[in-house]
């Protein structure tokens, strides 16, 4: 069974690609860039093929005898869809590692397709989603009754210019929440708060991410905040964006941003080793029984490419359902624990 990383180059696919062939995979490298996805393809020893996802017909010809693909190429509000649809036509699984709140929705939506197709859709494969997920769905499943979710966030580090790409799409815009079912904006008494990690307290910020999504779809809980530690460069940006306001969604602003930001280096080795992941959450019931739980992991990209990896290698061994879902949905709860440094603190 053969599988792809497209996006190979950028820094979480090269980090997927050098994780990948430690582990004897031999993953077929893709993107837009020839040049640098020959140089890539020479380092690891492994096959390469160019094609841009603007490109419909390029993109079906670089799927043949792809069972999998792991999306590595964001942002994926603009790289999604394409991607997704190609896997549709032609019967290959997808996975990716978006955070963004509408690319889970649109990517979940298509259930019916996938399943139609014999295909698992698989978005969020990475950090922070696949821990967060799990970690929301051990607390449903320990307090079946609860009617809000709050999950934080902190990750150690540094970041990728991809992620900080993504972050610039939500400069100027309000967080945001699921609220009685319905994903609007955070409530003025709800946009930070104290929270208690397994390295110690946190003040946390509420931020539109991945969760508001994927965990109502994988708890059914109906209220759900995601917050967040921000790292300095983020909050840096972030404080900028809220003096600015509607201002930072301008497109020119967004395009040099985004320019700015494609020149950060991305977290070193020795920046990653030391800077942890962690994942706080809690779940209260009507009657305002409370429970909480932490999860500890490596550094967030780390962490990353263990998760697509795994999970690569069990798509291309049929052992995930045909369907769009979330990890919790697709492999459990506990799948977190199966991480390399991965552990729960509180709950079961």
């Amino acid at each position: 069974m053969t599988w792809m990383i497209y996006g190979a180059y950028g820094y979480t696919g090269r980090l997927v690609a050098a994780l990948a062939t430690e582990r004897g995979e031999l993953p077929v490298l893709a993107g837009r860039d020839e040049r640098r996805l020959r140089d890539l393809g020479e380092l690891f020893e492994l096959e390469h093929r160019t094609f841009d996802l603007s490109d419909t017909t390029a993109t079906r010809r670089g799927l043949e005898g792809i069972d999998a693909v792991a999306h590595c190429a964001g942002p994926f509000s603009a790289t999604s869809k394409p991607m997704v649809d190609a896997c549709l036509d032609s019967s290959t699984h997808y996975l990716d590692i978006t955070g963004e709140i509408d690319v889970f929705e649109a990517v979940l939506a298509r259930g019916a397709e996938a399943k139609e197709a014999g295909i698992s859709l698989l978005p969020g494969s990475g950090f922070d989603v696949v821990p967060s997920d799990c970690l929301a769905a051990m607390l449903a499943r320990a307090l079946p009754e609860a009617v809000r979710l709050e999950l934080a966030i902190k990750m150690g580090g540094g970041v990728s210019p991809g992620t900080a790409k993504t972050a610039m799409e939500g400069l100027g815009t309000p967080g945001r929440a699921r609220i009685g079912g319905v994903i609007g904006p955070v409530p003025a008494d709800r946009r930070r708060r104290k929270v208690t990690f397994a390295d110690g307290p946190a003040t946390v910020f509420a931020i539109a991410w991945g969760d508001v999504s994927t965990a109502y779809h994988s708890t059914g809980i109906g209220d759900i905040i995601v917050y967040a530690a921000l790292p300095a460069v983020v909050a840096a940006i972030t404080g900028a964006a809220q003096m600015a306001g509607p201002a930072a969604r301008n497109s020119l602003v967004q395009g040099t941003l985004k320019r700015l930001v494609s020149r950060l280096p991305g977290p070193s080795a020795n920046a990653r080793a030391g800077g942890a992941g962690q994942l706080w959450g809690q779940v209260t019931d009507r009657n305002g029984k409370r429970l909480q739980a932490t999860v500890t992991t490596l550094n967030g990209y780390d962490l990353t490419a263990d998760s697509v990896v795994r999970i690569a290698q069990l798509l291309c061994a049929g052992k995930v359902e045909p369907g769009a879902l979330t990890p919790s949905q697709a492999f459990g709860a506990d799948f977190v624990r199966e991480l390399d440094g991965s552990e729960v603190h509180g709950i079961g």
